[in-house]
């Protein structure tokens, strides 16, 4: 669901599913619907890397998707150095009273859709625990431009609240 609040002369976009809402970060391209996917962003490159990243929202429905922690584990799986899951920092917190798991890694990702390894990625994900079920987040794209975002990925997160 996509609500379009006017304030002043600005648009601010928030978004929904499970029972929480959430704004789309400034300069962030709202993409076409997609199966399983509340939204899906598209984020500028920044200078000198070749392709954009991708920030998508997904919601399965409550009680699926799987688990958080299988979930952290099959994200771990996607990202390696040297033929090894890449070293993944996990952490836990507390968001507008909504409990939310992150993690961030680096290295050669190998998305579930992919053929083959790109190299040089990042990884940001959090599983945001809403009262109509799990929301998950995943912002994978060209580690130069997912760290040039980050204040906007934590700017995304922080806006996760109630409806």
């Amino acid at each position: 669901m996509l609500s379009v609040l006017l304030l002043g002369s600005f648009l601010l976009f928030a978004e929904s599913v499970a029972g929480v809402k959430w704004s789309t970060p400034q300069g962030w391209k709202t993409g076409a619907a997609r199966p399983m996917r509340a939204a899906t962003y598209s984020v500028p490159m920044a200078p000198g890397d070749h392709d954009p990243a991708e920030c998508a929202v997904y919601f399965f429905g409550q009680g699926s998707g799987g688990s958080i922690p299988a979930n952290i584990e099959r994200w771990k799986s996607q990202i390696v150095q040297n033929g090894q899951p890449a070293q993944a920092k996990v952490d836990k917190r507390a968001i507008h009273g909504l409990a939310v798991t992150t993690i961030e890694s680096a290295g050669d990702y190998m998305g579930m859709q992919q053929q083959s390894a790109v190299h040089n990625y990042k990884l940001l994900g959090a599983i945001v625990e809403g009262p109509g079920g799990n929301v998950f987040i995943k912002f994978t794209g060209p580690a130069k431009t997912v760290e040039a975002n980050r204040k906007a990925f934590d700017a995304l997160l922080g806006s996760f609240q109630k409806e």
